[in-house]
C-alpha cells in the first residue's frame, strides 16, 4: 500500500499550527507524519509530555508517527535499544535511526515487544540483509532516505538508484521526501531552501516530484519534508494516481478530439518488444479501430525526445497507435505531431520499462 505523509516540527511552529496541519493532512487521506527529536533540547519530562499529546493528535488525524532519533536522543530520554518503553509511552509508531548503536543493538532493537517499527537510513550503505540473517525482525524494519535542506547537496539520481536497488529485494517499506515550494517553509534546522531527497526535485512542482519518485519504483511512502505545504499541494498529492506512471503533455495546436481521446485513454502500455527510439503504445489502435485519424501537416521536420506522435490514416493498419519519441526520429506523413512532454516530465519518461502501463494527461 502506498502512503502519503507530511512533516511537522513543533519546536519551529506553534502547537496550534502543527495540529491544524496534521488534521488537514488527515482529511486529505495522508497517513504518516514525520518529526525530528534531533533538534529538540527540552527536558525528558517535557519531551515526553509534549510528544505524548502530539502522537495522540496525530493518531486522531489518522497519521502514524515517525520520529528521527540518534544515540544522543536515546540517552536524553533514558532509552536504550533494549528498552523502548519511553517511545511506547509517547505513542511513537516508527523510530528512525539517524545513527547506529552497534551490530548487536541495531538487531535487537527490531525485536522490541511494542511492535515499534525501526526505520534505517536508506541514504547510506547498511548490511540490512546480514542483520536479518543474524536475527533482526524483518516485520519491524523499514527504510527511509534522507532529506537535504542545503541546496546542491541532495542525493543524485544515480546514487539513489544504486542504494535502493540494494535494499529493494528485502521487501521493506521504503520512504523518501518531496518538498513543498511554498515560501517561508521550515525544517528542523535553520536552513530554508526546501527538503527533498533528490536534488533534481528541489525546484519542481510537488506532483511531479511525487510522480517521479513513484515511477522510480522503490518507494511506498512519500512524505513532504518541509512545513507547511499549502492545502493546494496536499490536494494535488492526494489526487495523484500512483497506480501507474503518469506524465503531462502539452498538446499541439489543432489536434482533433479523437487524438485527445487517444492521448488520455487508460490503456497505454509500453510494448514488450521495445526499442531505443520510441515508447510504443499499440492498444489505442484496437480501441479506436474504425475512427479516422486525419493526416495533418507536421509542425516539425524531426521529432525529438518527448514528442508525442499518433499514427494517422496514411498507415491505416496502425492508425491510432501512439508513440513517445526517445531519440531523434525523422518526421513522416504517416504520423501526426500531437504534443510534447517537457524536460521535467521526461524524468518519468526515462522510467518507462518494457510492458509498463502509463497514463498521459493533457496539461
Amino acid at each position: 500500500m502506498k502512503r502519503l505523509g507530511i512533516s511537522v516540527y513543533p519546536e519551529r511552529a506553534s502547537k496550534e499550527a502543527c495540529y491544524a496541519y496534521m488534521r488537514l493532512a488527515g482529511r486529505y487521506g495522508f497517513q504518516r507524519v514525520f518529526t525530528c527529536l534531533l533538534s529538540v533540547e527540552e527536558s525528558r519530562e517535557k519531551i515526553v509530555n509534549e510528544f505524548t499529546e502530539f502522537c495522540k493528535t496525530a493518531h486522531e488525524s489518522g497519521l502514524t508517527v515517525s520520529v528521527d532519533t540518534n544515540p544522543e536522543v536515546f540517552k536524553r530520554l533514558g532509552a536504550t535499544p533494549f528498552d523502548l518503553s519511553v517511545f511506547a509511552e509517547m505513542g511513537v509508531d516508527i523510530i528512525r535511526l539517524d545513527g547506529h548503536f552497534g551490530e548487536v543493538e541495531d538487531i535487537q532493537i527490531t525485536r522490541n515487544p511494542y511492535g515499534i517499527m525501526i526505520e534505517y537510513n536508506a541514504s547510506c550503505t547498511i548490511g540490512l540483509d546480514l542483520m536479518i540473517e543474524k536475527g533482526a525482525d524483518r516485520s519491524n524494519m523499514c527504510i527511509c532516505s534522507n532529506f537535504y535542506p542545503q541546496r546542491n547537496t541532495g542525493m543524485g539520481l544515480k546514487r539513489y538508484k544504486e542504494l535502493n536497488s540494494r535494499y529493494q529485494p528485502l521487501g521493506l517499506t521504503n520512504a523518501a521526501f518531496v518538498t513543498s515550494r511554498e515560501k517561508d517553509t521550515h525544517g528542523p534546522w535553520e536552513v530554508y531552501d526546501g527538503l527533498p531527497t533528490l536534488e533534481i526535485h528541489r525546484d519542481l512542482p510537488i506532483d511531479l516530484q511525487l510522480r517521479h519518485l513513484n515511477a522510480l519504483g522503490f518507494c511506498s511512502d512519500f512524505m513532504i519534508g518541509n512545513a507547511f505545504a499549502s492545502e493546494e499541494e496536499l490536494k494535488i498529492m492526494a489526487e495523484t494516481d500512483l497506480s501507474k506512471l503518469s506524465m503531462k503533455v502539452d498538446a499541439a495546436d489543432g489536434i482533433s478530439e479523437i487524438e485527445k481521446e487517444i492521448i488520455t485513454c487508460d490503456i497505454h502500455v509500453s510494448r514488450d518488444d521495445c526499442n531505443e527510439l520510441v515508447v510504443r503504445s499499440s492498444f489505442p489502435r484496437v480501441r479506436y479501430k474504425g475512427e479516422s485519424i486525419v493526416p495533418r501537416e507536421n509542425q516539425k521536420a524531426v521529432f525529438t525526445k518527448g514528442d508525442v506522435i499518433i499514427v494517422n490514416d496514411n498507415l491505416k493498419h496502425y492508425a491510432g497507435e501512439l508513440m513517445i519519441v526517445l531519440d531523434e526520429v525523422k518526421a513522416a506523413d504517416d504520423y501526426n505531431y500531437a504534443g510534447h512532454i517537457n524536460e521535467g516530465e521526461q524524468l518519468i519518461l526515462d522510467c518507462i520499462r518494457p510492458a509498463h502501463g502509463f497514463t498521459l494527461m493533457i496539461r
